[in-house]
């Protein structure tokens, strides 16, 4: 399994954009196509909203590749 980790440096971050910036898909409507797929979890459950809001301490898994999102410092 191919962990990625993800400092987030405001309150949330949509899924769908989420998905874009650490690289599993090309744009932000590659990832609501992902998250439509059905094969996006976050927290082990499958998660269906596009722009779902991930906060610091989630994790999300697409296939074999799970993103822990950190707090970061909010300095960004």
């Amino acid at each position: 399994m191919q962990k990625v980790s993800f400092e987030l440096t405001s309150e949330f971050i949509e899924l769908n954009q989420l998905l874009k910036v650490v690289g599993l898909c090309d744009s932000g409507g590659a990832g609501k196509a992902l998250v439509a797929s059905g094969e996006v979890k976050v927290d082990g459950k499958r998660e269906l909203r596009k722009t779902c809001k991930i906060r610091a301490g989630q994790q999300v898994s697409i296939g074999d590749v799970r993103i822990s999102v950190e707090a970061g410092d909010g300095s960004a």
